[in-house]
């Protein structure tokens, strides 16, 4: 099997997961979506008092642990870090900002759009343009800098701090928080969940699947090498939605199982999403990959998207089907400009380095 045969079945596999997830109980067009499920998880630790979205998403405990256990047995698991992580820190924050306006991260704009709600139509525009933007400042030299062998431990607070999170979804404490209404009361059986999740796990870590990835590779050196992966998720999405969910298929733009049809910020917030995902090195899904083969660079960047979420809630920023706040649309314009101006500093700082260096070398010749 060639490379783009093997990762559009790595991204079916993905996809069918979804779909699956969705029929037996998962919300509608949302049967995996990353800044969802770490939302429902801030929610259910306290971080934010939204009752409707609270919930210890089993999928994201079996991503962990599956990406964790192939890459430790596969020799994948490597415990570095200290590329700007305060840096990351505010990236994933931002990023989740951008999602929940839209409510969805790119996985599930993938997965909206498998299930007819054309609003992921205008999302995946923004999510473009986000990237293009992004991909020139990589053009100008835009880097977090190099990250650096840390202690052995360092690489295991990850998928312990998962571990965690399963413990309290077994035993139920008094002070974690579940949903009784809304999205975060719907859920697939926790241990097809568990399972499904870890096979989703594996087929990440091993295919090294990126939504931003993908498109940026494509504008930037025309490389569709991950582009595949990302239609295999539509396509098996589809195809399970055609087979398994064909009733909850709704084609347009109204309408939608947990969404809103608020063309501009659904633009800008996708747009935000694939900006902060590029100039982080991966989209949400990846950056919890990476976190849980040992990267404690990625472990901040999700820790900001926890935090991210917590923030779009207790303020009034996150979106639901009635559309976007008015919070949540100040946040996507403060977000973006944020951004562009961490990057253009970032971009500036490296130019001034080259120089300081090429006059040193002159100075020594």
């Amino acid at each position: 099997m060639n490379s783009k045969k093997k990762m559009f079945m790595y991204g079916g596999v993905i996809g069918l997961a979804a779909a699956i997830l969705m029929k037996f109980g998962n919300p509608g067009n949302m049967g995996m979506c990353i800044a969802c499920f770490w939302r429902d998880i801030a929610g259910a630790l306290g971080l934010h008092r939204a009752a409707v979205v609270q919930y210890i998403r089993p999928e994201i405990i079996g991503i962990v642990f599956g990406a964790f256990i192939v890459s430790y047995l596969t020799g994948d698991f490597k415990t570095r870090g200290g590329s700007s992580p305060l840096t990351r820190f505010i990236l994933g924050f931002f990023l989740m900002i951008g999602a929940l306006v839209f409510l969805g991260c790119p996985l599930r704009m993938i997965i909206r759009l498998a299930n007819g709600d054309l609003n992921a139509l205008v999302a995946l525009a923004g999510y473009i343009v986000g990237i293009f933007i992004g991909v020139q400042f990589l053009k100008k030299g835009y880097t977090l800098g190099k990250n650096y062998e840390q202690a052995k431990i360092a690489g295991f607070l990850f998928p312990i701090f998962a571990l965690v999170l399963l413990i309290f979804l077994v035993i139920k404490p008094a002070f974690i928080l579940f949903s009784t209404e809304g999205p975060g009361s719907m859920g697939a059986p926790v241990i097809l969940s568990l399972i499904l999740g870890g096979v989703v796990g594996v087929a990440l870590q091993r295919s090294r699947i990126c939504t931003a990835g993908g498109i940026r590779d494509m504008i930037l050196i025309k490389d569709s090498h991950f582009l595949w992966g990302i239609l295999g998720i539509f396509a098996f999405t589809l195809i399970g939605n055609l087979i398994l969910n064909f009733e909850k298929i709704n084609i347009g733009f109204v309408g939608q199982p947990i969404g809103h049809n608020d063309f501009l910020f659904n633009f800008l917030g996708m747009a935000l999403v694939g900006l902060c995902s590029v100039l982080l090195g991966g989209c949400p899904i990846r950056q919890t990959i990476l976190a849980s083969q040992g990267d404690t660079d990625a472990g901040v960047t999700v820790f900001g998207l926890i935090v991210g979420a917590a923030f779009a809630h207790n303020f009034g920023m996150a979106a639901s089907g009635n559309g976007v706040p008015t919070n949540g649309k100040i946040g996507v314009i403060i977000g973006i400009v944020f951004v562009l101006i961490i990057a253009y500093s970032v971009v500036a700082d490296q130019k001034n380095k080259a120089t300081k260096k090429s006059k040193e070398v002159s100075a020594n010749v």
